[in-house]
């Protein structure tokens, strides 16, 4: 069963057991507070024997009780909001729920998932309602009762106040606050009961550097602080993909291609013993991705343009040769990919960027100064699609040219990733390059794809003449391609002109 989802916005507050709750139908925007409805709320939380779960701000637990019982898995957004997935209790007590699974099986990978703690609460709970009688929040008084499971830890109690919306504004939140700290409260120095139950856990990924302190930092920090927002990013698109989210494939391929280019962008400054097998690995999960996408890319584009063709040009079963190849090429891709997700190469993979994250092999070269490093490291990449693009003229046969090109884009993409990266140090100046390089960059994947494309016609149209049918749309469409690829092309070399005057001569050379 796919898992309800929805956003908690909720603010936690310590109290003294002796504390009277104040009157909340004082609080601006309140217009009444209903009497209070008791409930007994009974959970256990589960987590790895590392806390993997927690560390990372997540919360997993099986709670009874209550009008939410059921799995619950809290997953951090930002400030005062986490989002909340919830399933059903089942009858299974200690097996999590694989929908629930699904969604941490990157931080989790192949360690066990056990009861690490259980926490009882009693809770008198207030709603809050507008002037309209419309709810807004739901004020808890809870006393808890919490104990580890994985060690001799005594029983821990406590009181605490919660205040959730329920369709109000966040300026809500404030209101309320002002009364409950008039009260005594204050606010809560652990963002749940789990967590405080657990203990002071060291976070699995460094706090995120300001961009002040990234300008005044050295080009090794930068390179750290990309290297970790990157794995977080893929992780979470991991997610997105095993529950076969739209877009998801193509967001997590980009993510692996991302965290590929620093490595090579910033290679300078490297163990590269360190480094390269993690490259090669992100190499492999791009790839492995890659089927997918490309074939709902291309059934969508070709779709598109048969869709446009006058009715007496589409003659023979070409759509739905079309669709029937590309369908099956992207369910055949996407089983390919989950296959890699599952895989223990993949978890490896993961461990591998992680252990990067914790202990960078940074060379004597990554205490350069934040902005002559990226300056260095973008004269670099910029040398090197030069070089790409200078090949495409050099180039013996159009076979060869295409190959030039499709080098050329790729150097163009790591180009604007890296200067994506700069953008915290440099600001507008890697701003433009990034979107110069963009330029460039989309008028060859266009071509690119082009290229794609004219050979899967071809392969169409041969075994549409071997099958008895009419092959003509699929030459017709196969001249349209190479239209649009003479166009790209073009579009190339405007790109490449601008980019050539406003770039190389400049702050990067």
């Amino acid at each position: 069963m796919s898992p309800t989802r929805h956003d908690e916005v909720e603010r936690k507050y310590d109290v003294d057991p002796t504390m009277v709750l104040p009157n909340l139908a004082e609080a601006e925007g309140v217009g009444s507070v209903r009497p209070p409805e008791e409930f007994r709320l009974d959970a256990v939380y589960f987590d790895t024997a590392g806390l993997d779960l927690a560390r990372r701000g997540v919360t997993l637990r099986r709670r009874s009780g209550g009008a939410d019982a059921g799995w619950h898995l809290k997953l951090p957004v930002s400030g005062d909001t986490r989002t909340e997935l919830q399933v059903p209790l089942g009858q299974a007590e200690e097996t999590v729920p694989a929908s629930l699974l699904t969604h941490v099986r990157a931080i989790v990978r192949d360690r066990l998932l056990g009861a690490v703690a259980s926490v009882s609460t009693t809770r008198r709970e207030y709603v809050l309602s507008g002037p309209d009688g419309a709810v807004l929040a739901r004020v808890c008084d809870d006393r808890v009762r919490a104990q580890r499971l994985d060690d001799r830890s005594p029983e821990q109690s406590w009181r605490e106040w919660e205040v959730e919306l329920d369709g109000a504004s966040p300026t809500l939140l404030d209101a309320v606050e002002a009364h409950l700290v008039a009260a005594g409260a204050s606010p809560a120095r652990v963002s749940s009961k789990f967590a405080r139950t657990v203990g002071e856990l060291a976070s699995a990924l460094p706090a995120p550097p300001s961009k002040d302190d990234l300008a005044g930092g050295t080009v090794g920090q930068l390179f750290v602080a990309l290297l970790t927002e990157q794995t977080a990013k893929l992780q979470l698109r991991d997610a997105g993909v095993r529950a076969g989210q739209a877009g998801s494939i193509h967001r997590m391929r980009i993510t692996a291609r991302r965290l590929r280019s620093a490595l090579t962008s910033f290679a300078p400054m490297l163990e590269r013993a360190a480094t390269d097998p993690v490259r090669a690995e992100l190499r492999w999960l791009g790839e492995s991705l890659g089927q997918a996408r490309d074939a709902q890319v291309l059934r969508e584009h070709l779709t598109g343009v048969l869709g446009q063709e006058p009715p007496e040009l589409v003659v023979g079963s070409v759509a739905a040769r079309i669709d029937d190849e590309l369908s099956a090429a992207y369910k055949a891709g996407r089983e390919r990919a989950l296959e890699a997700l599952e895989s223990e190469r993949y978890l490896r993979m993961l461990d591998a960027l992680d252990e990067l994250v914790r202990a960078a092999p940074l060379s004597s070269d990554a205490d350069t100064a934040a902005e002559e490093g990226v300056r260095r490291l973008l004269r670099r990449d910029v040398k090197r699609l030069d070089r790409e693009v200078r090949a495409i003229t050099s180039a013996q046969d159009p076979e060869a040219r295409d190959v030039a090109f499709h080098e050329a884009r790729k150097k163009a993409k790591r180009l604007r990733y890296a200067a994506e990266a700069a953008t915290p140090v440099v600001g507008k100046r890697a701003r433009s390059l990034a979107a110069s390089a963009k330029k460039v960059q989309e008028a060859l994947g266009v071509r690119q794809d082009s290229v794609v494309a004219r050979q899967r016609l071809r392969e169409y149209g041969m075994q549409a003449h071997l099958d008895g049918d009419n092959a003509f749309t699929f030459g017709r469409l196969h001249a349209l391609e190479q239209a649009r690829a003479d166009r790209a092309t073009a579009d190339f070399a405007t790109a490449w002109s601008t980019f050539h005057k406003r770039q190389i001569p400049r702050w990067v050379g």
